[in-house]
């Protein structure tokens, strides 16, 4: 059968090594999948199979330094989990068996116990058989903690295989924002990171487990291993299986394009997650275990992970080029001294060029302040209704009162702007049920956020201050005490701390202790996006897609806008409704749509006015190589493809969502009302977009010397503005004002 298109050159700049013990790993894990019966009569593999797709050589290019006995452990976690892809595919998939499905699937939790003690259930297949044994063979040697993030990964990668099958009964292609964090839990590369973590003796310090630093190393790495596994397996999966979840289908269908072009985009995708992994790794990892006072065993154990899921990457490029269950004749490689001889690809310099080579010169050269002329908005299709509350008048009035009060219109700011900005309509149209205490809280931590989210940008992102933005951080931490909210204020000294301090006592004074930690875990997220900007401005980088889209999410403040919505619900809802996959893809679907929408209207006044690289207009032309106009074109279809994604699962998997969590009428209600809340927000940031004068042309000042201070609303969920010309007048200091009321 002919390749239904060319593979690309890949990035591949370290070069795999093999273990030594990969013989006796193929002789061990050979009888360990016939003693747990997966080989004949097993009605998926038999022995000609396992012996072709070589899973031993995987483990052993994957994981080039660990013992023999560790090798053989690894190796049959991964016969394991390509037996249960292969079982699940035969069994239900092909038979589109969702309700069979899904009591396979709800039995395996109980074979990975916390406590290795605990008893499990007899197996009654190969799969349950398999995971009792290797569970019991992998856990002793490894911390609680470590088996909490292992069984949830394990978890994810089996139960989101129905998030595929309900794809293929339905016939639905998932759009590439969705289709990228999904494939993350069903893909696996975060269970495989987890075994790196076993095989390399380099379990990460959990105190810094869940860091952005160790997130974003995992997650390129996730993505890298699944986006060069779809360029393989593509003739297989979507050909022979029927399979929708292919990342070149995704595309293919996303752009409109044929095969080859969308192999082409994926495999620049993959580059991009690598070069991310690269800049997070030697600009991001170092500085985190100096922050958190790693000794020095935990900073080789971060080292050593760090090092082990790059030789996963090397050496999972290396097999897939020599396994049998993929496509990869006629691979595009240069000429090598070494006449393909295994685990030598990388030592070809010329993947390092062409392609990879550009694009990290796009993403490392934006030319900023270059004429764009005015933005370019397409139809905006939102089908939500907007209601405005009737405290609209009254908020405006009393949140710029509070401002003043404050002290935050004495240096960057001033009231005339601060009325221009209108927080009180962001306030009243993404939050129309709101009292009026409640509405003009929400218009004042709009302008909290805006303020802080400009502050930061002007007084240490243009002259790269970083170690004082560090100090900014932990001084507005200290303003969130978690036992006397009330506290706070005796630690504030600027207007920014006072005012942090003032709606933390208002806000987290009623809650709970749980509730108010879960609030000021989503302003520490908020305030930690922050500096993940300006770590981008100093290096002028223009972001990475993927780290871009779920970044843009934080620093437009959505887990907090999320947070503040779920808890007028408390109680109503179990935790696992917010938990849910249907729940947090509605939420980032909402987010992504209304993040988007930002960066559409606000492009002219942050490219060619401010001069800045957070923009997803900016980022798409990066990528692509792609011109203004044809950039807004594919941010308008992500922003079509988001919404729709939104419509779909409010329409067909959240009355399957009630059904499982078991809600009663009031359960429903509820969770149908917070679904309609996140319909508000998409509304009323929509017309907040439309009708105040901030983006238009004729409402940013050019030429220079024109004092300039634009931002736009935050924190609650609006735009991420930023400050980038704060221009001096001869004999005059800062100025501000020149957006009109």
């Amino acid at each position: 059968m002919a390749q239904p298109f060319e593979l690309p050159d890949f990035y591949v700049p370290y070069p795999a090594r093999l273990n030594p013990h990969v013989d006796a790993a193929r002789e061990h894990t050979r009888e360990w999948a016939r003693r747990m019966g997966m080989l004949e009569g097993s009605g998926v593999w038999v022995r000609k199979d396992l012996d072709a797709h070589d899973y031993a050589l995987l483990c052993a290019y994957t994981h080039p330094d660990c013992s023999a006995e560790a090798l053989s452990l690894v190796t049959d976690w991964y016969v394991w989990v390509f037996f249960f892809d292969d079982h699940f595919l035969e069994v239900f998939k092909r038979t589109g068996d969702l309700a069979g499905g899904r009591a396979y699937l709800d039995r395996l939790p109980a074979f990975m116990p916390l406590d290795p003690a605990r008893d499990t259930p007899e197996p009654t297949n190969q799969v349950e058989a398999g995971l009792a044994d290797l569970w019991a063979r992998t856990v002793p040697s490894m911390s609680p903690a470590w088996r909490t993030r292992f069984a949830l990964a394990t978890e994810h990668l089996l139960n989101e295989s129905i998030w595929e099958l309900d794809n293929i009964n339905e016939g639905r292609v998932s759009n590439p924002v969705e289709y990228i964090e999904m494939r993350r839990k069903v893909g696996g590369a975060p269970w495989s990171a987890g075994l790196v973590e076993y095989a390399a003796g380099a379990e990460v310090p959990a105190r810094v487990a869940g860091s952005r630093p160790i997130r974003v190393l995992t997650e390129t790495f996730a993505d890298a291993v699944h986006l060069r596994n779809d360029l393989f397996s593509y003739q297989r999966e979507v050909e022979d299986e029927g399979e929708l979840s292919n990342g070149v289908l995704v595309l293919e269908t996303f752009l409109g394009c044929a095969p080859q072009e969308a192999a082409e985009s994926v495999n620049d995708l993959l580059t991009s997650r690598l070069q991310q992994f690269e800049n997070t790794a030697l600009t991001e990892v170092p500085a985190m275990c100096v922050e958190s006072g790693l000794d020095p065993a935990e900073c080789a154990a971060v080292a050593a992970y760090t090092k082990g899921l790059q030789d996963w990457q090397s050496g999972g490029h290396e097999w897939h080029m020599r396994s049998s269950r993929y496509m990869n004749k006629e691979v595009r490689t240069g000429a090598s001294p070494f006449g393909g001889v295994l685990g030598t690809s990388a030592l070809d310099i010329s993947t390092l060029f062409g392609r990879p080579a550009a694009a990290r010169l796009r993403a490392l050269t934006h030319v900023p302040h270059q004429r764009t002329g005015p933005s370019l908005l397409p139809d905006f299709e939102l089908p939500f209704p907007l209601t405005l509350s009737p405290h609209l008048d009254e908020a405006r009035a009393r949140s710029i009162a509070w401002a003043d009060r404050m002290g935050l219109l004495g240096d960057i700011w001033d009231g005339p702007m601060l009325a221009g900005f209108d927080f009180a309509l962001c306030s009243a149209g993404l939050d129309p049920d709101a009292t009026a205490d409640e509405l003009e809280l929400s218009a004042e931590w709009l302008t909290w956020g805006t303020y802080a989210d400009d502050y930061y940008p002007l007084v240490f992102g243009r002259p790269r201050r970083l170690i004082e933005a560090k100090a900014c951080h932990e001084r507005l931490l200290a303003c969130l005490p978690l036992g006397d909210p009330a506290a706070g204020a005796a630690t504030a000294v600027s207007p920014m701390e006072r005012a942090l301090a003032d709606l933390w006592a208002r806000t987290a004074g009623p809650m709970g202790l749980e509730e108010r930690t879960a609030l000021h875990g989503s302003i520490e997220v908020m305030l930690e996006s922050w500096l993940w900007e300006l770590h981008n401005q100093a290096q002028h980088r223009v972001p990475d897609p993927v780290d871009y889209v779920e970044m843009r999410r934080q620093t437009f403040g959505s887990d907090l806008t999320m947070l503040l919505c779920r808890l007028r619900h408390e109680g109503q809802l179990p935790p696992e409704a917010y938990r849910s996959g249907t729940v947090r893809g509605l939420e980032h679907s909402a987010m992504d749509y209304a993040t988007l929408l930002n960066d559409l209207f606000s492009y002219q006044k942050e490219i060619e006015v401010e001069g800045e690289v957070h923009n997803a207009v900016l980022v798409v032309q990066s990528f692509f190589g792609c011109d203004y106009p044809s950039a807004v074109r594919i941010i308008d279809d992500l922003m079509r493809s988001r919404l729709r994604q939104f419509l779909h699962l409010k329409e067909h998997e959240l009355p399957v969502l009630c059904d499982q969590l078991r809600l009663d009428e009031r359960g429903r209600a509820a969770l149908d009302t917070y679904v309609r809340e996140l319909e508000d927000w998409l509304a009323g940031i929509l017309h907040w977009h439309r009708h105040v004068r901030r983006y238009a042309e004729e409402d940013l000042p050019h030429g220079a010397g024109t004092p300039l201070r634009t931002s736009g609303p935050t924190a609650v969920g609006m735009s991420a503005a930023r400050i980038v010309a704060a221009l001096r007048r001869p004999g005059e200091g800062v100025t501000t004002g020149a957006i009109p009321a």
